[in-house]
């Protein structure tokens, strides 16, 4: 069975009478005059679908908890809507933390997580009631009991551990092989748990903790996680006596970004998943586990698309031709960063026979500020309204002022109806916090 991370496109998605493309029942010509371009929309339809299609593919097994990766795109509505489908939040830093708590979200069923927690990061996670941190090294344990403590509070965590699986993903996304930033080697639990057991007596080890890497198209590397474990747990369990509850097996399942993408499905990873469970516990003498399942991408990335307005042109002689665009690099790093590959339409005429390849590039200064470097497209003309699809994930979240441009405004379609989510910023909020020293004052 088809899930949603392997479409292309939302999966509200239509040519209209107009022929034009609407997302949400919302024209896209019509949501770009109305709010400008860029603009990020994203269809509320996809993003509950995708978060119902998750807790469906593992409703054979009673013991899941659904944690949203928040990195990937996070607001206080996208918050509200992945609350009401009954998903905690995977959070790395106080501002998720911050967002979450003030959308009321059920803290008890999120998770703080990262490689350098701060100490007023780790105490605004323990005051608002976060149910568990992923400690992921010595500094973070001590840190975290004596925060515990000052509080007298008995704190629940998981051991964030590097398992030594590889995916094959772009290397920055690769997040459990060995040599990673993230985690405590393997070979450095058992210092962990003494620490844990023998002095820090605020925090409270229930399970373990691994994150494959992110973009994943494999199945085999979750059956392989679960393994790896498992096979701790029932080390752990014989060694020192004590009985985790929880493994968290992070998220990373790939979308379609293109026609070539093949992603597998959510039922897919689930029964993999499952698989390993039933097999290994039995196999190292454990109870099957809590997972946790940290879906961010396959959610929130096929859910969202960027409008973006056609301006200037150039035909180098003999060579590409460049069409440029009212974005780029700043409101969507990945191109430029991983090399990302992305497809776009023409949302004011798609039906249109695409003639010919053209190089999309963006309005910053930088050479490398290349969306789509071959993109099939018809004859494009000044005025014309780009959609690219895919963008929901990592597009805002990473975005910035480079050159001092504006973040794009992003709006919520639904049943006809959009909402602004995210205001655009202005020109007085781009110089907010800038200080001028009295003596440059005129």
């Amino acid at each position: 069975m088809l899930t949603a991370n392997q479409s292309l496109k939302p999966v509200s998605t239509k040519i209209n009478d107009k022929n034009h493309i609407e997302i949400g029942g919302c024209d896209l010509v019509e949501l770009a005059e109305k709010y400008g371009t860029p603009l990020y929309v994203f269809d509320e339809q996809t993003i509950r679908t995708i978060a119902r299609q998750y807790k469906e593919a593992f409703k054979n097994y009673p013991k899941v908890s659904m944690l949203y990766a928040s990195k990937a795109f996070m607001t206080k509505a996208v918050v509200r809507i992945l609350d009401e489908e009954g998903f905690g939040f995977d959070m790395v830093s106080g501002g998720e933390i911050y967002t979450a708590y003030t959308a009321k979200a059920d803290m008890k069923k999120s998770l703080f997580n990262g490689n350098n927690k701060s100490v007023d990061e780790l105490k605004m996670a323990v005051d608002f009631g976060v149910g568990l941190i992923s400690a992921d090294n010595f500094l973070e344990l001590s840190l975290l009991n004596d925060i515990a403590e000052s509080k007298n509070k008995k704190v629940d965590i998981l051991l964030r551990v590097t398992p030594g699986i590889e995916c094959h993903t772009h290397e920055y996304i690769q997040t459990g092989h060995l040599d990673s930033k993230f985690g405590f080697d393997l070979t450095q639990i058992d210092d962990a748990v003494t620490l844990i057991t023998e002095k820090y007596k605020n925090i409270n080890l229930v399970g373990l903790h691994a994150h494959i890497g992110s973009q994943i198209f494999e199945t085999s590397i979750y059956y392989d996680e679960v393994d790896v474990l498992l096979r701790e747990m029932g080390r752990l369990k014989e060694k020192y006596k004590i009985n985790l509850t929880h493994i968290n097996l992070g998220g990373g399942l790939g979308i379609k970004y293109t026609e070539k993408d093949c992603p597998p499905s959510i039922y897919e990873i689930a029964e993999k998943i499952i698989l390993s469970i039933k097999e290994n516990a039995a196999k190292y003498n454990v109870d099957e586990p809590e997972i946790h399942i940290e879906p961010g991408r396959s959610i929130i990335g096929t859910s969202g698309v960027t409008l973006y307005t056609v301006g200037s042109s150039k035909q180098v002689p003999k060579g590409k031709k460049y069409i440029a665009v009212d974005g780029g690099m700043a409101d969507n790093p990945r191109p430029s960063l991983y090399q990302a590959l992305y497809t776009a339409d023409v949302a004011n005429r798609p039906y249109d026979k695409k003639t010919e390849t053209v190089t999309i590039a963006g309005r910053f200064c930088e050479s490398g500020d290349i969306l789509i470097k071959e993109a099939k497209m018809p004859l494009l003309k000044e005025g014309d309204i780009l959609c690219f699809y895919d963008t929901g994930a990592y597009g805002y979240s990473m975005s910035s002022n480079y050159n001092r441009v504006l973040r794009p405004a992003a709006v919520l379609v639904n049943n006809s109806q959009s909402d602004i989510i995210i205001e655009r910023e202005s020109y007085e909020h781009l110089v907010s916090l800038d200080r001028i020293p009295e003596k440059l004052r005129k």
